[in-house]
């Protein structure tokens, strides 16, 4: 993980660095608003190497932001090693082998102290992460030519160059299983594995990493992984800054020239579907705490389903939109169960779940689900009112500004559309796509993705 230490333990910090960052973050707080109304054009294009760039330019601060998506998230976790790729992503700031030909601003290994103090200086950041579908990398920079080219530079090494030091693994994991552990003693965490596990199934979107599987997982399996899933032609890059189209170009192929690169693209393995539920399941689990903790919920979509807005709109109403949804006035406003209650979807290139989410007292646990689930099941067999339908979509249209108030914001949307191959237009739509969602969209909708009577319900903490 990455490590910054003190401000005084760092003498080459670079002042005119951190002047720099200053100066950047105030004005990236004063241009931000002007997102709400600017236009949106996204360029794409596809490189020699096969890599996908989509690059939304927008010089009014000088500031860059990249992310890079490859298929390699948890969902290609072998089952007895759940966790290996998120944690494989983090130990690629614990340090770097030197340079293979001695070139570049760091032609040295750098251990994880010296990778910290590198972005320090650079007034930059980088990092790894993996989510159920893709392993991403963040850079954050300065568009300024010194400044940029060094953090090119470094997140290139870091990216292609992991040591991958078995004792800073071995330290990390001991770090990581107390935390899991730690984590199995709050309701909180236990009934959402325990709802994972009967959304899910077999399907890896329910794996979670254990002390047990992190056990399992070892410094050859981490060199494995990257030979196998960095390779350029995978790489989908999404760039949002002050550089133009020739300039983000060359970015791109920097950061990924060290990436191997082949004639062709092997294809991956397919991942199965997430299975649909065949019954209802019903888990109370006891647990001394103060509150009843409640998931219901079953396997959702895919986010290529072309009823994307119907269901985004439906959930909104539903139990999307905070205290103005359908199941807070029922749950919360009417009878008083619980103080905030909330439905989600969480599509993916598989179908991710639908939640319904409550705390309630133990006492009222039965009544409080038995509310949510009639509610849901009005829902879907009736759809919204007019006036729900109204007031949503003036929420929602009139919030879409603050989707893309911020550099950061907006390169969400970007990768968002890049990864899941949505029209380059889609942002710009976006607000008319929302308009044209009728009641009988949303009834139909719901209808065919939701089946009330075969959904998970589990109750951690409920009175015996």
């Amino acid at each position: 993980m990455k490590v910054t230490p003190p401000m005084f333990l760092m003498p080459s910090l670079s002042m005119t660095a951190r002047a720099l960052c200053r100066t950047a973050l105030v004005l990236a707080c004063w241009g931000a608003v002007g997102w709400a109304h600017a236009s949106l054009p996204i360029q794409h294009w596809t490189q020699p190497s096969g890599a996908r760039v989509f690059l939304v330019e927008s010089h009014a601060i000088p500031m860059v932001d990249v992310q890079i998506d490859i298929d390699a998230g948890s969902r290609r976790d072998p089952a007895a090693q759940a966790g290996l790729a998120s944690v494989m992503a983090g130990q690629m700031a614990n340090g770097t082998r030197a340079e293979p030909q001695g070139q570049g601003p760091y032609p040295k290994a750098l251990d994880e102290n010296q990778i910290g103090e590198a972005w320090a200086d650079l007034g930059a950041s980088f990092g790894g992460s993996a989510g159920g579908d893709r392993m991403s990398f963040g850079l954050r920079s300065l568009s300024y030519p010194d400044l940029l080219d060094k953090a090119v530079a470094l997140a290139a090494r870091q990216m292609a160059h992991p040591a991958f030091p078995e004792a800073m693994w071995l330290r990390d994991r001991e770090r990581i299983s107390a935390s899991i552990r730690e984590s199995l003693t709050k309701p909180g965490t236990v009934v959402q594995q325990r709802f994972a596990q009967a959304v899910y199934g077999v399907h890896p979107y329910g794996f979670r990493a254990t002390p047990e599987s992190l056990s399992r997982i070892g410094v050859q399996d981490f060199k494995n992984l990257h030979a196998q899933a960095l390779r350029a032609c995978r790489a989908t890059v999404s760039v949002v800054g002050a550089l133009t189209r020739a300039q983000a170009d060359a970015l791109v192929q920097r950061l990924l020239a060290q990436w191997p690169r082949e004639s062709g693209c092997p294809s991956l393995p397919p991942v199965p579907e997430v299975a649909p539920l065949a019954a209802a399941q019903n888990l109370k689990l006891p647990f001394d705490s103060a509150q009843a903790h409640v998931l219901i919920g079953q396997p959702g979509y895919k986010r290529t389903d072309p009823d994307f807005f119907a269901l985004l709109v439906g959930n909104h109403i539903l139990g999307g939109g905070g205290f103005v949804s359908r199941l807070t006035e029922q749950v919360r406003e009417k009878r008083g169960l619980s103080y905030s209650v909330y439905s989600g979807f969480a599509p993916g290139l598989h179908a991710g779940a639908f939640t319904v989410g409550l705390q309630t007292r133990p006492d009222q646990a039965t009544q409080a689900v038995a509310v949510a689930q009639e509610v849901v099941q009005g829902f879907v067999r009736e759809g919204p009112t007019q006036a729900e339908l109204q007031a949503a979509k003036s929420n929602l249209v009139g919030g879409f500004a603050l989707r893309i108030d911020s550099n950061r914001k907006l390169l969400d949307n970007v990768a968002n559309i890049a990864w899941n191959r949505l029209p380059l237009d889609y942002l710009s739509n976006w607000t008319r796509q929302i308009e044209r969602v009728s009641a009988a969209d949303i009834q139909r909708a719901m209808a065919r993705v939701l089946q009330p009577e075969r959904m998970v319900t589990v109750v951690v903490g409920a009175a015996p």
